[in-house]
């Protein structure tokens, strides 16, 4: 299992905006190229995003899923990569402060990444998490952010626990 965390400062609600704005996901995830929401409302529970990974002339298309949602707390997601399988990516949001404390908890649930996972396998993640927390906290942080990309609107859900955003 890879766990990291990183200070991000801005609020929670800062960080959330951007992990609830599913075209901006492919803006802070490592080795993703583009997204776009696939189906539901993300992040509710059951949304997916689409997302490519392009490895030299490949182009992989690949889900993500919401497995839980708890607005401005937590995003649980399950990754599909094809034949590497599914990973659990737990993101959770701690008040620090005026700032926001970031933990990511990863780990891989079935397929190849499911079998081959040892401690190696949880280093090379860790690298990945270091890089994507950094670019989180730069679209966060980033003054100019909210002219590009403002905050997606609230949208009450009846019955969906965590709803809120659209």
């Amino acid at each position: 299992m890879a766990r990291r965390h990183r200070l991000i400062r801005v609020g929670p609600s800062a960080v959330w905006d951007v992990l609830a704005d599913g075209h901006r996901y492919a803006e802070w995830v490592v080795g993703t190229a583009q997204s776009e929401p696939a189906r539901g409302k993300w992040p509710h529970k059951d949304a997916a995003i689409r997302f490519e990974v392009r490895l030299g002339p490949l182009r992989l298309t690949n889900e993500t899923v919401v497995r839980r949602c708890e607005e401005g707390v937590c995003l649980e997601l399950e990754a599909h990569a094809g034949v590497l399988g599914t990973a659990r990516i737990a993101i959770e949001l701690r008040p620090w402060g005026d700032h926001c404390l970031v933990i990511v908890d990863e780990h891989p649930l079935q397929g190849a990444g499911g079998r081959l996972h040892n401690v190696g396998f949880d280093a090379l993640i860790q690298l990945r998490h270091r890089t994507m927390l950094a670019r989180l906290a730069r679209l966060c942080e980033d003054p100019a952010r909210d002219a590009a990309h403002p905050a997606p609107a609230r949208a009450a859900v009846p019955g969906v626990q965590g709803a809120g955003h659209a």
